[in-house]
């Protein structure tokens, strides 16, 4: 399982990657593996506000459906207008191709408040993940 340190992580197995004011957000590998084949992906439209914790879209997989959190709250800058015809690129690619919605940071200090990649591999393995 992939688990890139350069990345900051939720506890609902977000990933965010920050890039000046902007930050891209996906799931992470060990969430695209627990839910199976996606097959749907609901996003954000650009110009919509996401707020920290907060719903922001949902995956469905053949398994299973989850909600979407924000990592951080801002903008909507971008989204991935792939996933609506190969949402499998989440399952392919989680933390490159796969990647869900741009957002300009309103509170740059939030990030600080997501996990490491070692916290993140710590709780996957305390919720029994490998």
């Amino acid at each position: 399982m992939e688990i890139p340190s350069e990345l900051h992580y939720t506890r609902d197995h977000e990933w965010l990657r920050t890039e000046g004011e902007e930050a891209t957000v996906g799931i992470t590998d060990y969430a695209q593996s627990e839910l199976g084949d996606i097959v749907y992906i609901e996003l954000p439209e650009v110009g919509v506000d996401v707020v920290q914790g907060k719903t922001f879209g949902a995956v469905e997989a053949v398994k299973a459906a989850a909600d979407l959190f924000a990592p951080v709250s801002g903008e909507v800058t971008a989204v991935n207008g792939s996933l609506d015809q190969s949402p499998e690129l989440i399952n392919q690619s989680p933390y490159d191709d796969g990647w869900l919605i741009k957002v300009r940071l309103a509170k740059p200090g939030e990030v600080e408040t997501l996990l490491s990649a070692d916290d993140y591999r710590k709780l996957i393995e305390q919720s029994g993940g490998d």
